[in-house]
């Protein structure tokens, strides 16, 4: 594709979105210098209203929360990937005025476990149970042999957890929040938790630790990474998360491949730094 092209992230909060560093710097080692991206800070209410805005010249748009879910009945179709969680972060915006939903947040959590070398696990554990964690879900489902201990703290979500893993046909045994300590033994512990929840634990971080994916990236790192870290265990990061989702998502915007991985990483590094 050539010309100018807009493409944007929507959510609410948005402020804090790193996504614009991510395309901006990938739209400039493709040299698609008319290519913008920006972010809106859009709530569910206000996002029908808004793709009643888009014009031609939008090629597509990155979802956060609370907008995964919501936008699905603004869409013509949705990957498969993106029904078995009901939930899109990536819109394409075709020339015939078609949208398209996927979900990158699921092959992206795959594409960053497996470039810190984890390409299947016998068990894995998640820590909390909300959105990101059927995400986990889902990508576990692809490399995960056994079964699957996700640590809630409601029953509420013990039994939204019990749906996604009847639905993704996945091995799931839920846990208390409170027996939380038992899940960081597990050869690899998947934390999709807000900033804070996990900080307790620390302190029971094993002596010889395995892996830990932190889906967070601001603060970072959290107080549970960094002592995985001093303790050995390799440590997966929300950034690694973002890019490798980013990735996928202005591969399918521009219709370019492959985006430039190293430079949207080192981006988002600066960005990080910077704040």
């Amino acid at each position: 594709m050539t010309g100018s092209r807009r493409a944007a992230v929507l959510g609410s909060p948005i402020s804090h979105s790193l996504s614009p560093v991510l395309h901006r710097a990938a739209y400039a080692e493709l040299g698609l210098g008319g290519w913008t991206y920006e972010r809106f800070e859009v709530d569910e209410e206000a996002l029908p209203g808004f793709f009643e805005t888009l014009g031609p010249d939008w090629a597509g748009l990155s979802l956060t929360m609370p907008l995964k879910r919501a936008v699905l009945p603004l869409l013509d179709e949705i990957s498969e990937t993106a029904a078995s969680v009901d939930a899109v972060n990536t819109v394409v915006l075709h020339e015939d005025g078609r949208r398209t939903g996927d979900n990158t947040d699921i092959p992206g959590i795959v594409a960053a476990l497996r470039e810190h070398g984890i390409d299947t696990v016998e068990s894995a554990a998640v820590l909390g149970a909300g959105a990101t964690a059927s995400s986990a879900l889902a990508a576990l489902a692809r490399i995960c042999t056994g079964e699957i201990t996700v640590h809630v703290r409601s029953e509420a979500r013990a039994a939204e957890m019990r749906q996604w893993a009847e639905r993704l046909g996945v091995p799931v045994r839920i846990a208390d929040w409170a027996d939380a300590e038992r899940a960081l033994h597990a050869p690899l512990v998947v934390s999709t938790t807000p900033a804070g929840v996990t900080d307790a634990l620390a302190r029971a971080v094993p002596e010889r630790p395995t892996a830990l994916f932190d889906v967070l990236y601001d603060p970072w790192p959290t107080a549970l990474a960094a002592r995985w870290s001093a303790c050995g265990g390799a440590v997966i990061s929300g950034l690694d998360l973002l890019v490798h989702q980013a990735v996928l998502q202005v591969e399918q915007m521009t219709g370019r491949s492959p985006a430039p991985l190293d430079a949207m990483r080192k981006a988002g590094e600066r960005a990080l730094t910077a704040r």
